[in-house]
């Protein structure tokens, strides 16, 4: 297929496409990731797809981190360097992943995170206390067990014996999809939406949305859209990829080593929650203030020169 043969589509004709090529290149890279698991877990192939139904099972836990792993590649880092190529020819310049950054912005950016921490919590709290009128109590008793399943897949993939465990968790936790649904969400979506729409506001809310949608948490519905629409405006300011990908990454890795201590009993279980407490309205208010504040001078630096 020549290089940039979609260069010239219109921006829907890319979406449709792109949901072909995300839909095809998941199917390819599981079925893939089911043959190697056999010679790497010494395990039949049947034995390894009904060990696949009962995944929250201890003893499955590598299994469930390998398939991760060949999910999130399969989903969101493989399709964004193909469509890109197909789009312009240029994946990187694309992807703006051409761009370098400075250890300045590397660090403001990771403060932005820290800083908003106990905002984003309150904002989690919120959300989970939605409840849905009766006509609808069918779905929301789906949401829930969306919900607890999510959960409790979380908790089985968050245990970590070990700094080796908390290492690869970082990496499959925190690396993978910071690098991977941020080339996808904001590299690609928000970029064709935004090219639809002709407006990067609606390119970064839609996109955010949709981001937020996939994940199928929907009592965490709310802050995962405010927290994609930060990534995709960090991204439209400063035109560098990295930018969002770091602070994806600093906001999945700080929830993996902070669970990390927890249940290694070296911090508090509030650590987890700082925030969402009625007591914490103190934490929020110097959260939100100094949240502005930062973002405000990431803004200033992004449009006052190289950042």
């Amino acid at each position: 297929m020549p290089v940039g043969i979609l260069q010239k589509a219109g921006p829907f004709t890319k979406l449709m496409f792109s949901a072909f090529v995300v839909l095809s290149s998941f199917l390819i890279t599981l079925v893939g990731g089911l043959v190697l698991a056999v010679p790497l877990f010494g395990m039949g192939f049947m034995e390894l797809v009904e060990s696949l139904s009962n995944i929250t099972h201890p003893d499955y836990a590598n299994l469930l981190r390998y398939f991760q792993a060949v999910q999130s590649i399969g989903l969101f880092v493989i399709p964004p360097f193909i469509l890109a190529w197909l789009f312009s020819g240029n994946s990187f310049k694309y992807l703006k992943l051409n761009r370098k950054i400075s250890w300045l912005t590397i660090l403001y950016t990771a403060i932005i995170m820290f800083s908003a921490i106990p905002l984003i919590n309150l904002i989690a709290h919120l959300n989970a206390q939605m409840s849905l009128p009766d006509f609808m109590s069918s779905i929301e008793e789906w949401m829930k067990q969306t919900e607890e399943t999510a959960k409790r897949l979380t908790e089985q993939f968050l245990k970590a014996e070990t700094p080796s465990d908390l290492l690869v968790n970082i990496f499959i936790i925190a690396i993978i999809p910071a690098v991977g649904e941020e080339l996808l969400f904001r590299g690609v979506i928000q970029r064709l939406f935004s090219e639809w729409t002709r407006s990067n506001h609606a390119g970064i809310w839609i996109s955010a949305i949709i981001f937020s949608a996939m994940h199928l948490q929907f009592y965490g519905f709310l802050p995962r859209t405010l927290l994609g629409a930060l990534f995709g405006y960090m991204l439209v300011w400063s035109g560098r990829m990295w930018v969002p990908i770091i602070a994806h990454f600093v906001n999945n890795a700080i929830a993996v080593v902070v669970y990390y201590f927890i249940q290694s009993k070296q911090v508090s279980q509030e650590m987890e929650t700082i925030g969402a407490d009625p007591a914490d309205w103190i934490y929020v208010i110097i959260s939100l203030g100094l949240f502005i504040i930062l973002l405000a001078i990431f803004y200033k630096r992004t449009k006052s020169g190289p950042v």
